[in-house]
């Protein structure tokens, strides 16, 4: 998921480069949306991760 929202911001940066605004603020919103649901989900995993074997 973090790839895509590389993917993303690539893609504005170049769309805002060449001056399409309208491109580079949906690729932006998209590369920013998916960057916040990456971490939400690394942050659960690191609380709800896997565990080691019980003791």
């Amino acid at each position: 998921m973090l790839r895509w929202a590389i993917i993303f911001f690539v893609v504005a940066i170049i769309a805002a480069f060449f001056g399409f605004g309208g491109v580079a603020t949906v690729a932006t919103d998209a590369a920013k949306i998916l960057f916040f649901i990456f971490i939400i989900l690394f942050v659960l995993a690191l609380i709800f991760g896997r565990r080691g074997p019980p003791k």
